[in-house]
This record gives structure tokens, C-alpha cells and sequence, in this order.
């Protein structure tokens, strides 16, 4: 017999895509949803598929999601956005997965939505922490991209894939970097980051390269393209605003 699994989402006016995500989990043991003040349809989602609704203020993504986690009735979690769903054969990969688990926790690949296509099924995916034991797996506390953390082993489980419904179009893309890249700024100053100069430079054009050839975003055609270069713009503008933060405004 398998751990009981608990599916845990946060949530702000997520109507649009909450109905696929938690139709995809339907069949997990518990769901607790933790919303920070929607004004749409997303509550009454959450309580078509039985899921426990709390609500709280917003307390930044790794404070909001932990809280969440911790409101889990049982051990194992499977922690998604509202954005994301599982794909039809992770089911069965998590199930089997959960039947004496030996591990932390297990990486799930994510297939991107990349504007107007999906990854085609050629491009290596990036495997997120998201199945785990909540009692040796917490949130980290890096800003924007807060994420679940253990130094206890963990393992991919390659057929246990979700997608990610998060960027439909250019000007959602762009909107993100130009919030995310500054969301990071007084995260980066805390590491002394060095050889800002290089990274400035050089990483920009090594991470299109890693991206397009490396992870074959180049098999998504003009939008794997587009994507790419997008993203390398990300990690420009986030070492150059952290530039921008080290320098001293002129005196008038």
C-alpha cells in the first residue's frame, strides 16, 4: 500500500487554470488549498473538488507556501501552482513511487507552456523538487523562486511529468523578468556576488547557448527562439540591476 498523498496550491485569482490543476489530483488523499484573498471563481473551484480552503495574507512565496505545506494531513505532499497540472501518466509513477519510499523526495519533470506551443517532447526538461516528505523537505528562502529544499537524497522521477500553463504570451514573459529581476536584487547583495563585471557580460550569451542548443529549446521552433533570448535578457537584467544597486547616486 502507498503514503497517503497530500496535494497542497497556493493561490490569488488563479480561476482560469485551477480547474485543470486540481482535476489532475483529484485522486490524491487530501487537498489543502491556501488563498491570500481571491476575488474570482477560485474558492468556489477549490471546494468543487473538496479541497480544505484556508485563507491568509500573502507573506512572500517561501513563508506562503511553507505555511501551506504545513497545514498537509499527511507526510508525503505533492506541492504544484495553480498554474501547473499533472500530466495524465503521473498518476501511476506516483503512486508506485509512494509504496515504500526510500528517498527525501522526488524531482518531477516540467513541460512549459513557450507562448503559443508547449516544450516539444525532444527538449530536455528541468526535474522540480515537488514530491517530497515534509518533514526532511522545507522551503528555501530565496525570493521569487522559493523552492523545496532538503540535503537528504532525492531522485527523478522521469515518468511522473507536470506542465506549466505559465507564460501564454510575450508580455506575461516580459512582465515576469522585469519583476523577478528585481525581486532578486537584495538577494544577490546578501551573497556579495563575485566577478559581477563577467557575469554581466559573458553569462548572458552562455545561458542562450546552454538553453537553445544545450536543452534543445531550439526544437520548439520560432518560440524556443524567442524564449531564449527572452530568458538570457532575465539574467542580464538582473546583474544589471544588481550593478545598478552597488552604485552610489550622484550627488546634485
Amino acid at each position: 500500500m502507498r503514503e497517503p498523498l497530500n496535494v497542497v496550491v497556493t493561490t490569488l485569482n488563479n480561476a482560469a487554470t485551477l480547474e485543470q490543476c486540481l482535476a489532475s489530483v483529484a485522486w490524491a488523499d487530501d487537498i489543502v488549498l491556501l488563498d491570500s484573498g481571491s476575488s474570482d471563481a477560485t474558492l468556489a473551484i477549490a471546494a468543487k473538488y473538496g479541497a480544505r480552503i484556508f485563507t491568509e495574507p500573502f507573506k512572500g512565496y517561501s513563508a506562503q507556501k511553507q505555511s501551506a505545506i504545513d497545514k498537509a494531513a499527511h507526510r508525503w505532499v505533492l506541492l504544484l501552482d495553480a498554474d501547473e497540472a499533472l500530466a495524465p501518466p503521473a498518476r501511476a509513477a506516483i503512486e508506485a513511487a509512494l509504496v515504500d519510499p526510500k528517498v527525501a523526495g522526488f524531482r518531477l519533470p516540467r513541460r512549459e507552456q513557450v507562448f503559443w506551443t508547449f516544450n516539444h517532447r525532444g527538449v530536455r526538461l528541468n526535474a522540480h523538487l515537488r514530491l517530497f516528505d515534509r518533514q526532511r523537505v522545507r522551503m528555501n528562502a530565496i525570493p521569487v523562486h522559493a523552492a523545496p529544499d532538503t540535503r537528504e537524497p532525492v531522485v527523478v522521477l522521469a515518468a511522473a511529468e507536470f506542465v506549466h500553463h505559465g507564460e501564454p504570451d510575450i508580455h506575461t514573459k516580459v512582465s515576469k523578468i522585469n519583476a523577478y529581476s528585481t525581486g532578486l536584487v537584495a538577494h544577490k547583495r546578501q551573497r556579495r556576488q563575485r566577478f559581477l563585471a563577467l557575469r554581466l557580460t559573458l553569462y548572458p550569451a552562455f545561458f542562450f547557448l546552454r538553453q537553445y542548443i544545450g536543452k534543445r529549446w531550439f526544437l520548439d521552433g520560432w518560440a524556443g527562439f524567442i524564449n531564449a533570448v527572452s530568458s538570457a535578457y532575465y539574467v542580464f537584467l538582473k546583474y544589471a540591476k544588481l550593478y545598478e544597486a552597488t552604485r552610489q547616486p550622484p550627488t546634485p
